[in-house]
Parts: structure tokens; C-alpha cells; sequence
């Protein structure tokens, strides 16, 4: 039994307005919802760079490619403990395993006389079947983790010990096609639909289903979760409210939620589960589909991410790319993405990893973690409550 006699000196301790400020985070989180927040993210989270005698070979070969490569992130724990709350992980399949493990540039390297780079797989994780995380196939895996589980269970595991967090968000890239005129010896494995029941079968074995916020959460008793997303809260007078649309901060700190990337894998994750029914991961979708709750608009126009964003949407979009803006410190397109309804913000650059040419980086005012959003969020949100500090 609780002894009140001796826990009431200790409440009397705390401050008041720490007492008070907990109410208010409290109050604030069982209102605002996760659409109504901005946060900055990392474009390819896990890419960790290119090794010495690749870099030289690529700058030969393909100097404007090696120019837009020229980038490189801490590991994800690290990145989520300097502010990042959306990441992005680029996976290929690899059902048997093994199909990456020898990379072309590896015997480019060595055909042109070069050093030998460090083993970029020594565990050996290349050989073991699961989705693998990597860039390019054949030119650029070097990767701070090189499965889709391992990249999971590191984030799992920042999670755990920071329960919390806001909502990370996590954009997921399939990668099935050969990209630009580099060696590339080996062939991608597709997407099917089972290759999609695999994957959303390896979110499962690291997440369990309380750690996630679902395409099912998020629709509800709404038909699709188009209809979901763009209603407006309570039903109207004399109708009984549905339950769905996106989830207040109450119910989804120390979660993650799954993007995909590309929208023309769209309609394979999606066969056999209409408005994405089953389903772990919301798609990238065209505005107004059934599946439409998720889109991107990486070039998107400041006007149009705000329709969308007033629409209900969550919205990622790029402030950089190419590493071009870090080498001239040119903020334009930051600013204006900064200024929208996007939700997600994706950078090469966030505030813990400034370009070594000129410090240029991307952040939310004041170090902010993370803000209320500029287009939608409602009067009386207050930036400074939305993620409480971990230290």
C-alpha cells in the first residue's frame, strides 16, 4: 500500500511550475495530433560515407556523381540523440542471401592498381538472407548498418531508452532498379507482394505492435484512410464520431511510424489490402486515393505542400540535395521548406552534422527538436513542450 503520509513532503518539494508544465505537456499531448508537428530528418540515414580508394576511383570515372556522394552520417542512435526525428533507409531484397556481398567496385579498385579499402562487410552480414541497406548496389554500401533488422534494432533501442520521444518516422526506400552508368555486376531482387509480406514481417520482429503507428490505427472505423485523415475530429452534431485520423502526441510518443518512399510500388504493397488493410507501412500515395494518408513533395512548392498539409497529410519534403546548398551555404529552398505545412524536413545537413565546407546545416529555430507546425498547428501550441528533455 502506498504510504501518502510519506510521499506528500516529496510532492510538496517539486517546484510548482515544474508540476505545472508536466500538466501542460499533458494537456498538450492529449490534444495535438502528429500531423500538427515539423520535425527534421536525414536523407539516407545509414550512408556512412566512401572509402579512400573508391572515392578516387568514382572522382575519376564520375566526378559529378562522387560530387552529389560526398556525404555521410553518424550511426542512427547518434543522429536520433542530435535531434533527428525522421530517418530514411534504403533496402534491397535479398530473400537467399549473398546476392550483395561482393560489390563490383571492390575489383574496379584493385584492377586500377589502387589500395584495397577496408572490408566494408567483416561480420559477414552481406551473406545471410533479409533486406540489406545500402545506396547504390555495386558502387556506394557502406552502410552504419548493413541489414533492415539491424538498422531497427538500433533504433528500437534508442526508443527504449528514451520512451519519451515523439514519434520517429521512418522512410523506408525500395531499391530494385539499376542506377546510373557505374559497374554494377549484379541484378536487384523485386518487390513483389510476398516480397512486401516479408518486410512488413521483419518490422514485426523488432516492433511489437504497440510500438507502431499503423495504416489500421490511423483509418479506423473510416472506410479508406483518405476519409480518415481529412476529417475534422468530432463528428457533427446528431452523428456518432468515428474513431480514426491521425493520433494525438498521448498516444504515440516512443512509437515509430513506417513511410514508404517510392509511389510506384504503391499499388504491389497494397494488393490483397485495399486502404492499405494488414499493412505496416503508409504509402506514398497520390493525394485523394483510398491509401492516401502519406505523400512526398520533394520539389514541391510552398503553396502546395500547405493545401495538402491543411488537407490532412503528413508531408516529407527535401531542403537540400546534391550536397550543392552545403557548399555554398544557400539556404533558399531550407527557408521555404521551413516555412511550410511539411512535416518531415530531409536533409543531408542536421544542426549535429554542419558541411565541413561552409557549416551550413538544417534546424528548427532555437535547437528545437522539434515545433509546432507553422500551417496547421492550433492556436496555444507551444513549441517548447513537444519534446521534453532526455538529458
Amino acid at each position: 500500500m502506498t504510504n501518502f503520509r510519506a510521499t506528500l513532503p516529496l510532492m510538496i518539494m517539486l517546484p510548482l511550475s515544474g508540476l505545472a508544465q508536466q500538466n501542460t505537456i499533458a494537456e498538450q499531448d492529449r490534444t495535438l495530433r502528429i500531423n500538427q508537428i515539423q520535425v527534421i530528418g536525414s536523407h539516407n540515414s545509414y550512408h556512412s560515407g566512401i572509402a579512400p580508394s573508391e572515392r578516387k576511383l568514382i572522382e575519376q570515372q564520375n566526378p559529378k556523381a562522387m560530387r552529389a556522394l560526398d556525404y555521410a552520417h553518424a550511426p542512427l542512435a547518434d543522429q536520433l540523440t542530435g535531434g533527428v526525428r525522421q530517418l530514411e533507409i534504403d533496402i534491397y531484397a535479398d530473400s537467399k542471401g549473398g546476392r550483395y556481398s561482393h560489390p563490383a567496385i571492390v575489383g574496379k579498385v584493385a584492377e586500377a592498381g589502387l589500395p584495397a579499402d577496408p572490408d566494408f562487410d567483416p561480420q559477414h552480414e552481406m551473406d545471410k538472407p533479409g533486406f540489406k541497406v545500402m545506396h547504390v548496389m555495386d558502387v556506394d554500401q557502406r552502410s552504419s548498418c548493413h541489414t533492415f533488422i539491424a538498422c531497427l534494432t538500433t533504433i528500437r533501442g534508442w526508443s527504449q531508452q528514451h520512451p519519451l520521444h515523439l514519434p520517429i518516422f521512418i522512410l523506408v526506400e525500395t531499391k530494385q532498379g539499376r542506377e546510373g552508368s557505374a559497374p554494377q555486376a549484379h541484378t536487384p531482387e523485386p518487390f513483389t507482394s510476398e516480397t512486401f509480406d516479408a518486410l512488413d514481417a521483419e518490422i514485426r520482429s523488432v516492433f511489437s505492435s504497440n510500438e507502431i503507428i499503423t495504416p489500421d490505427q490511423v483509418r479506423g472505423s473510416y472506410d479508406t484512410l483518405l476519409e480518415a485523415v481529412q476529417s475534422l475530429g468530432p463528428a457533427s452534431s446528431g452523428s456518432s464520431k468515428k474513431s480514426g485520423g491521425w493520433p494525438t502526441l498521448s498516444n504515440s510518443r516512443g512509437k515509430v511510424i513506417f513511410l514508404m518512399d517510392q509511389r510506384n510500388v504503391g499499388p504491389v504493397y497494397t494488393q490483397g489490402h485495399p486502404s492499405l488493410r494488414g499493412r505496416l507501412i503508409f504509402t506514398n500515395a497520390a493525394p485523394g486515393s483510398p491509401d492516401a494518408a502519406f505523400t512526398e513533395e520533394n520539389d514541391g512548392t510552398k503553396a502546395e505542400i500547405d493545401t495538402l498539409a491543411r488537407q490532412g497529410y503528413l508531408i516529407r519534403t527535401r531542403t537540400d540535395d546534391g550536397t550543392e546548398a552545403a557548399r555554398t551555404n544557400d539556404h533558399t529552398r531550407a527557408d521555404i521548406a521551413l516555412s511550410s505545412g511539411a512535416q518531415m524536413l530531409s536533409t543531408d545537413y542536421p544542426s549535429s552534422e554542419p558541411s565541413r565546407w561552409t557549416g551550413f546545416f538544417v534546424g528548427l529555430p532555437h535547437g528545437l527538436v522539434a515545433r509546432c507546425n507553422p500551417i496547421i498547428a492550433p492556436t496555444g501550441c507551444v513549441d517548447s513542450l513537444l519534446e521534453p528533455s532526455m538529458k
